[in-house]
């Protein structure tokens, strides 16, 4: 994944010219630490389990990344993030380099004391790679705000001091910010609203398939309906449902919430169960994957029909599948624009922490609209007037960023004096 990445950075480079020390700096990670987790589970037993964390470039401010407890998890995985959220970081326009963590380990299959054991095992071994001034741990896929609690119990305990800013997307008690639950859905949302002149959108009648609905799947779905948007599919890890005349989010989450999953909602129509392959071919006008990476690939871009797909999971779209679908004309907003949501707001929950005041509702959503319409807006211009696809503008307006802060510092040019 990461050798892939790094085409996109190429590309970036390659199209605005930029120095070699840039791309030199920027193809591989700053630093990454793995360790082995040893965890007393629940009968007496020990379990080993693989841990990383990655600081993959600090040029732009401390690196700034989730920690995700999922079998799948890798190496390669978590650098891939780190380069991504430096990205993304650039791309909001955020005093962040970017980072990544994560655990191998199915959490569904943990007790909940053996998931407080290695929350806190987690933190313990990384306290000294992390901190509120060089590397900012945040949630990710399957850590909720009370494993995000218990790790900043636990670094406040190793550090023995409160330092609420090292850990962002906290309970709204333990120091969160309001606004952060949705953050990242209502981000792919507005940057989605904001292009909707553009794209020849009308909510009135654009039809929506979202594959995933976990929060960020939830809440876009819930932001998407409310706004007239007729979400006609959703899906979860056993299976989507589809309804072409319409599902509505809040009654499919209560029935996720009594059932322990989507299957067996009804919508307004005649609704049926389908695969997660089927949700992601639906003739539909906006395709959202908001579950995990590589889900569209070579193998099945020709048969993906919806015209505009915003990417609220990170890469859900394979280099080759992306160039492909650029090529037949779809139009991806990429997860480094359309994503940004969620680390926006955790600078601000970072902003506050340090300062002690605490903004309401309204002042959060206000600045999260602000820097998505116009980075959005950025990003969009680019495209434009470079020719180049979406992802390749959000790639060169963040490396413009990236680029200075590298630069500020002197390159080959500068000390040959050319």
């Amino acid at each position: 994944m990461l050798d892939k990445a790094r085409e996109n950075l190429r590309l970036a480079c390659e199209q605005l010219k930029i120095h070699p020390d840039v791309f030199e700096e920027l193809k591989s990670p700053r630093e990454t630490l793995a360790v082995t987790l040893l965890i007393r589970m629940d009968n007496g037993s020990r379990r080993a389990f693989k841990a990383w964390r990655c600081r993959y470039n600090d040029r732009r401010g401390p690196t700034k990344g989730g920690v995700r407890f999922h079998p799948n998890v890798s190496l390669d995985e978590i650098e891939t993030l780190a380069f991504w959220m430096t990205f993304k970081c650039a791309v909001a326009n955020l005093p962040f380099g970017g980072g990544k963590g994560g655990v191998c380990v199915n959490s569904k299959e943990l007790s909940p004391t053996e998931l407080e054991r290695l929350s806190r095992a987690y933190i313990e071994a990384f306290s000294s790679f992390i901190g509120p001034d060089r590397d900012i741990m945040a949630p990710d896929m399957y850590t909720n705000g009370i494993v995000i609690a218990w790790m900043a119990d636990e670094y406040a305990a190793i550090t023995g001091e409160p330092l609420p800013m090292a850990i962002t997307g906290k309970p709204i008690a333990f120091g969160g910010t309001v606004g952060r639950t949705d953050a990242t859905a209502r981000g792919g949302y507005i940057a989605l609203r904001h292009l909707e002149a553009s794209l020849n959108l009308d909510p009135a009648k654009a039809t929506v398939a979202i594959q995933g609905f976990g929060n960020v799947g939830y809440h876009c779905a819930k932001l998407l309906h409310a706004d007239g948007y007729r979400i006609v599919a959703v899906s979860d890890s056993r299976g989507a449902i589809y309804d072409p005349d319409g599902l509505d989010p809040l009654a499919v989450m209560e029935h996720k919430l009594h059932n322990g999953g989507i299957l067996g909602a009804k919508g307004h129509g005649e609704t049926r169960e389908i695969s997660n392959a089927e949700l992601l071919e639906l003739d539909c006008d906006v395709l959202v994957p908001a579950a995990l990476e590589r889900q569209i690939t070579l193998a099945n871009s020709d048969r993906i029909k919806a015209r505009i797909i915003l990417e609220m999971a990170n890469g859900p779209i394979t280099p080759e599948a992306d160039a492909a679908l650029t090529a037949a004309g779809h139009i991806i907003v990429p997860d480094i624009l359309a994503n940004s949501g969620g680390v926006t707001v955790s600078h601000l929950e970072w902003v506050q922490n340090r300062s002690g005041f605490y903004w309401d509702n309204s002042r959060v959503r206000d600045h999260l609209k602000t820097t998505m319409s116009t980075e959005t807006q950025a990003v969009w211009a680019l495209h434009n007037d470079m020719d180049i696809s979406m992802r390749e503008a959000a790639y060169v307006h963040g490396l413009r960023r990236i680029a200075d802060s590298v630069e500020a510092r002197g390159t080959q040019a500068y000390f040959s004096g050319t």
